[in-house]
């Protein structure tokens, strides 16, 4: 009895009680702003294409539109190679399988724009020449073969966030470490139930995204519960909460080129 009053203490302690609180207080700071009238401009982030010849891949990420802003976040991938003027945007996009369409959209567009109002986190920035641009090949090639094109689920996935982590799987120079808020992250089919990180610098046990467990060098330690991610980093050192996110030093890594 006492083990499980334990368990029932850390759930509520890590994972309802920050799962609560961020969605009261996105409750009462989102209006009812209708889609036409939020943010989707660029957040000044990424240089301008025609201002720079290096080769150049990007990974954002940005509260969800409306109440699911308050649990979680959307994810994408945004390049430019050296003979490009402009930027490509690679996202999963769930209304677009809604109305009958493929789920990735691969387009040009503002690699850095607000999503919905909410300002975009820059994640990962790899920069240079033919290295780059070969990895950005990779990654189109991937993100054409996305293995669950006609499905979106927003819990416990495949969703946006399933997208990103099952290209940077695929591609383990982006070392990439996705936030614990990137929910749809971790969701894998029960025959991969064992699997790469998303950074591809750890391994992890997933129970189809409901649950699971994670070990890796970029992610550290983390539990998922019914899609909820929870954990400790150890480099740079970070707290993990579901909803709320990292709570200690920025991981963002601005990467040269192999």
């Amino acid at each position: 009895m006492r083990w499980f009053l334990k368990i029932i203490g850390i759930i509520v302690l890590f994972y309802l009680l920050p799962a609560g609180c961020m969605f009261a207080q996105h409750t009462m700071t989102n209006g009812n702003d209708s889609w036409w009238d939020m943010r989707r401009d660029s957040s000044d982030q990424a240089p301008l294409a025609s201002d720079t010849d290096d080769a150049i891949i990007q990974v954002y990420a940005a509260r969800a539109a409306r109440w699911r802003g308050a649990f979680g976040v959307h994810t994408w991938y945004a390049t430019k190679r050296t003979d490009e003027a402009r930027y490509t945007r690679l996202e999963v996009i769930g209304y677009s399988v809604y109305w009958g369409h493929d789920a990735v959209r691969i387009r040009g567009g503002s690699p850095d724009s607000y999503w919905y109002g909410n300002r975009p986190t820059l994640l990962r920035e790899i920069r240079g020449g033919e290295d780059v641009d070969k990895i950005i090949d990779r990654l189109h090639a991937r993100a054409k073969n996305y293995p669950y094109n006609d499905t979106y689920h927003v819990w416990p996935g495949p969703n946006s966030n399933t997208f990103t982590a099952y290209i940077a799987r695929a591609i383990p120079e982006l070392q990439l470490e996705l936030p614990p808020t990137a929910i749809g992250k971790d969701y894998v089919p029960w025959q991969q139930t064992i699997s790469k990180s998303p950074s591809s610098t750890g391994v992890q046990l997933s129970l189809n995204g409901y649950g699971g467990v994670l070990a890796g060098l970029e992610e550290g330690l983390e539990l998922n519960l019914f899609g909820l991610t929870a954990g400790i980093d150890v480099y740079p050192p970070a707290l993990k909460l579901p909803a709320i996110g990292r709570i200690g030093f920025s991981d963002f890594k601005r990467m040269p080129a192999h």
